[in-house]
């Protein structure tokens, strides 16, 4: 009589990732609190100033890039899920689509930039553009890292070097990359939306 041996899988890491960006997140959430509440003050002291300029951004294009956003991080959600299963091959192919989204979010940004520009627009044209250029351009850049991060995670997948029981790699780089979309949900509301 045979007997059949269940292993239960090992409990998974909490927080997910690595311990290090954790810390690293909770220090760039900080910052763009810190920025947040400065723009919400300033906003306060000239709400006109920021609800006439407010008018010139394009809703629909961050609409766009809310949307990649979201779905870029649904992406690296999978690709998460495919490392637990074994499957490096998936996990690079929908890290690849969370950084094409990831790439369509900064082109869509860097068309409002230049119109901006044409128009003339820089930091010291008034109060709320220095706010709108500084706190997106700082994202942006955020972005772009998350993108340079989740491409060597991809890399590193797609050559065999995670695996269902070993993969902290793939689940650090997607914890970065949930910290840039809910920064972006927060900044989107604020700065394009509310009134």
């Amino acid at each position: 009589m045979s007997q059949t041996v269940v292993i239960a899988p090992a409990p998974g890491r909490y927080p997910p990732g690595d311990l290090a960006i954790w810390i690293f997140i909770l220090a760039e959430l900080l910052v763009f609190a810190v920025f947040f509440a400065a723009y919400a003050f300033a906003r306060a002291g000239d709400v006109a100033l920021f609800d006439e300029y407010q008018h010139t951004l394009d809703r629909r294009a961050a609409l766009v890039n809310t949307l990649a956003l979201i779905t870029s991080s649904y992406f690296v959600v999978r690709a998460t899920a495919a490392i637990r299963e074994g499957s490096a091959r998936d996990c690079a192919r929908w890290l690849a689509g969370a950084i094409g989204l990831g790439a369509l979010f900064l082109v869509v940004k860097s068309l409002e930039y230049a119109h901006h520009l044409e128009a003339g627009v820089h930091l010291g044209t008034n109060t709320f553009y220095m706010f709108y250029l500084s706190l997106t351009f700082f994202h942006f850049m955020h972005v772009l890292m998350g993108m340079v991060i989740l491409g060597a995670v991809a890399l590193k997948a797609r050559r065999g070097g995670y695996s269902a029981t070993e993969h902290t790699g793939v689940e650090t780089g997607g914890v970065y990359w949930h910290m840039v979309d809910l920064v972006w949900l927060i900044l989107f509301p604020l700065v394009y939306v509310m009134r």
